[in-house]
């Protein structure tokens, strides 16, 4: 790219590809830049340039455009240059996505319904996945992601297709004008947003979400982001493809760099996530084995009061549950058929006939254990054999006599 100045002053910008791709590249941006006629620039909120001129050389096509006011800021510097400019980039984008399609169609463009997008981007991950290159962490979350057919059912809009901060020029604290409109087509209107993935701020993003929400207010999408961050995860394996295509190894090398780097971080997530939802289930599960157990009921004999190990809760968490003894029911069965007792070894374990109950951590509200006439229980283990007997109580009563 040049910068060159006329007799007059004026400024013009002079860009000369160096392979045929790129020219042909820009020759679609001519196309799509004819299309926008004065009425349809008139209602953009920022400038585009138009092409003056062009010097054709061989295969290459030199093109000469108008200059455009402002500069480019990288994306730090759009992150950090506050709410207002965050909220002028999403305004930005959605009167991009707010452009008539017909601009498209006529200009005979790509154009895709959501199913083609989603079909064209399996066939894209079938490719990647053939050169053997793509780690299988990243084609099973990018598989799952584009068999998610709820993910992918979006309303198409034009769509700029290289929109990032080389892109957007800044004047005054705003976007004064938009370049590089070599992919415009009908597609997704998340792939616009996949560049603020790259900014690692999730304020700036939604401060831009938030008003590109506001400005197309009949158009929400619930998965435009997430769609947007796979868009940026796969763009790497596309880099790949492209490197493999051209024979360039140092392509084909970064792009194997990058996606190593996204799958470590990628597990690195997915480990703190399963850690965090763990520690999240045993707090719920402690809260809900804790709220189904009645208050402690005085035992049937002795008025104490049966305590069991409560439910496992998280790490660092302290307190035992309590379980009451329940009522004898009106059709118990003899004394002698039932009897109930608490192991010294196991004092979590209560037998009832041939039946055991274990008192073990579980999602379900801890049961009740029904004791026999004239037995008390006392499962503490602090406090050894809990089993009374008629003849402890005798020798009870006998060591009270004077």
């Amino acid at each position: 790219r040049q910068l060159l100045v006329d007799d007059a002053g004026k400024q013009w910008r002079v860009r000369s590809p160096k392979h045929v791709e790129a020219s042909m590249r820009l020759e679609t941006e001519l196309l799509v830049l004819r299309a926008f006629v004065p009425g349809v620039r008139a209602e953009l909120p920022f400038a585009l340039p138009y092409v003056a001129g062009t010097v054709r050389q061989g295969q290459l096509c030199t093109f000469v455009y108008s200059h455009l006011p402002g500069s480019t800021r990288d994306i730090d510097e759009l992150s950090g240059g506050g709410a207002e400019l965050a909220a002028d980039i999403g305004r930005t984008m959605a009167a991009i996505h707010a452009l008539p399609q017909a601009l498209v169609n006529n200009a005979d463009l790509p154009s895709y319904t959501a199913n083609e997008f989603r079909q064209r981007k399996l066939n894209e991950l079938d490719q990647a996945a053939t050169t053997g290159k793509i780690p299988a962490t990243l084609l099973r979350r990018w598989e799952h992601a584009l068999e998610d057919v709820a993910l992918w059912r979006f309303s198409p809009t034009v769509v700029h297709g290289d929109l990032h901060e080389d892109n957007l020029l800044v004047s005054g604290g705003r976007i004064s004008a938009v370049n590089g409109w070599t992919d415009l087509r009908i597609g997704d209107p998340a792939d616009d947003f996949a560049w603020l993935i790259a900014a690692n701020n999730s304020d700036f993003t939604d401060t831009v979400h938030n008003a590109y929400i506001e400005a197309r207010p009949d158009a929400v999408d619930p998965h435009l982001i997430r769609r947007a961050a796979l868009s940026a995860e796969f763009a790497l394996a596309q880099w790949l493809v492209r490197g493999i295509a051209a024979e360039n190894r140092s392509m084909v090398e970064e792009a194997e760099e990058m996606l190593a780097t996204l799958e470590a971080d990628i597990l690195d997530q997915e480990a703190a996530d399963a850690a965090e939802a763990e520690v999240e289930a045993a707090a719920a599960e402690s809260r809900v084995s804790l709220s189904a157990v009645p208050a402690a009921a005085p035992n049937l004999s002795t008025g104490a009061t049966a305590a069991v190990p409560g439910p496992a809760a998280p790490s660092g968490s302290e307190g035992r549950g309590k379980v009451s003894v329940a009522p004898i029911p009106e059709t118990e069965p003899e004394a002698d058929e039932v009897q109930t007792q608490v192991s010294s070894n196991d004092p979590a374990s209560f037998e009832t006939g041939s039946a055991t109950v274990d008192a073990e951590p579980a999602t379900s509200a801890i049961p009740l254990i029904a004791a026999s006439p004239g037995t008390g229980v006392d499962a503490d283990p602090d406090r050894g054999h809990g089993s009374t007997t008629a003849e402890d109580a005798k020798d009870a009563k006998d060591a009270k006599t004077p």
